[in-house]
């Protein structure tokens, strides 16, 4: 299921129990966290995202089921002047693997809050060598 991020704050949340098994988080709570992490990007790098659209998906693609997110575009550091007028990048974040790898509902926030960072620094063009030395993999 593809959903765009709301616009606007987040609403209160409930948190969910763990259930022995996967952590259960809702779709629409899911999408809070997401929203929580990118207002949590500082302003001037907020600033500098160019294009790009926010995606939730349940699932990872069945080539890789257990990816977390996505960058999907021209990052910002291979942008030139034929750039002009091309459709959003891309970045997908997926729940279900999340919620799999998760241990309780604060591994789900911390996890949800490096894959968004991940992916926007891949918008700015880093790569995962570096991002693995910054410690975002």
């Amino acid at each position: 299921m593809k959903r765009p991020l709301r616009s606007g704050p987040p609403s209160a949340v409930e948190r969910f129990p763990h259930n022995g098994g996967v952590i259960e988080v809702s779709p629409v709570h899911f999408e809070e966290l997401v929203a929580q992490a990118l207002e949590a990007v500082p302003l001037p790098l907020a600033r500098l995202i160019d294009n790009v659209v926010f995606v939730i998906e349940a699932d990872g693609p069945p080539e890789d089921p257990d990816l977390l997110g996505l960058y999907e575009g021209i990052a910002l550091t291979e942008r030139d002047g034929t750039y002009a007028g091309a459709l959003p990048d891309r970045i997908t974040i997926y729940r279900n693997p999340t919620l799999r790898m998760c241990e309780s509902y604060d591994e789900v926030v911390d996890e949800v809050t490096i894959t968004v960072v991940h992916e926007i620094a891949h918008h700015f063009g880093i790569d995962d060598d570096r991002l693995h030395e910054l410690g975002y993999d």
